[in-house]
């Protein structure tokens, strides 16, 4: 417990240091004027003032969709707002970013995020996301808008058809994780059972990790949607470390990511800062409202808006 406050600690003390140099930038005001410039005309405020509407209605949906923000964020925001791929995708990495250090030390705190199974997973998903991030800056930006449509509709397929168990059958832990001691021990509040869990499959998960680190380095997604089914029904994490540790991840692997967009000067506190209000703000609510909403008829506002958003995306480039 003590490593891990101390780690989150040194965390938030490089974002914001990342921040200050940010805002400081003189490659990022120049980025502000541009994208002030261009922006069909309106006074310089009015854009962040929609996005902070947007975004806000997009927090109160994420929440109660049990998405990140990160996921709606990119391909809405790309498809029907007047910036330029590289700023949204640099953007929704720190809306990632901002809801992962959030939620990280209450979730370590109560023992359902795990270090063990999170530190081997995010040194190579953070270093694939570098990677990605890359790729997806020297690439052009149509063929990256149709390869984001492309996996927004994937993940809309995916939210229809992934199962969920919650406490998986795992009979006996591989080589690999009995080395790297993964395994915990919890207690399940809603029953009082202690779960004694462990994991398997682990090389084979790992593996997809290197896809996953490059996707949400490339498309600038929090990855939470691919992190819990593979940590769950593939590993044979219970659902609660999974969906807790997945949230963990993204602090370290969309840190990573965002450097490299921000050396490249595609983040900017214009967007940035509407952004993190609306989606934080949101999440309050939102939070407020799950307790009384059918969380069914979210689910398919959620995918019903991916799906829309996906093929904006798609047919934005494809030129159509």
């Amino acid at each position: 417990m003590v490593m891990s406050r101390k780690f989150y600690g040194l965390l938030v003390a490089k974002l914001g240091t990342l921040f200050l140099l940010l805002c400081s930038s003189p490659v990022m005001a120049a980025a502000e004027g541009a994208v002030a410039a261009g922006a069909q005309g309106h006074a310089w405020w009015f854009w962040p003032l929609v996005l902070l509407i947007v975004t806000f209605v997009m927090g109160i949906l994420a929440v109660l969709g049990g998405v990140g923000g990160g996921v709606l964020f990119v391909p809405i925001i790309s498809g029907f707002f007047p910036f330029h791929l590289d700023f949204v995708r640099g953007t929704g990495l720190l809306v990632a970013l901002s809801g992962a250090l959030a939620a990280g030390p209450g979730l370590l705190k109560m023992n359902l995020a795990s270090l063990r199974l999170a530190i081997p997973v995010a040194l190579i998903a953070s270093a694939c996301a570098i990677i990605g991030a890359m790729i997806g800056l020297a690439l052009p930006t149509h063929i990256v808008q149709i390869a984001l449509g492309a996996t927004i509709l994937g993940i809309c397929v995916l939210m229809l058809t992934a199962k969920k168990s919650e406490f998986p059958d795992v009979q006996e832990a591989d080589r690999l994780s009995s080395a790297l001691r993964i395994y915990g021990v919890y207690q399940e509040k809603s029953t009082g059972k202690v779960v004694d869990w462990k994991i398997h499959r682990t090389p084979l998960g790992l593996c997809l990790f290197i896809l996953i680190g490059v996707m949400a380095g490339m498309f600038g997604l929090g990855a939470g949607w691919a992190n819990v089914p593979v940590l769950n029904l593939l590993m044979g994490a219970p659902l609660k470390i999974s969906v807790a540790t997945s949230k963990f991840l993204l602090s370290i692997t969309d840190t990573s990511a965002a450097w490299i967009y921000i050396n490249n000067g595609c983040v900017i506190p214009m967007m940035v800062v509407p952004s993190l209000v609306g989606i934080m703000l949101g999440s309050f609510v939102g939070v407020r409202l799950l307790a009384i909403t059918k969380p069914a008829i979210i689910r398919w506002i959620v995918i019903g808006m991916l799906g829309f958003a996906g093929t904006k995306a798609l047919l934005k480039g494809l030129g159509i």
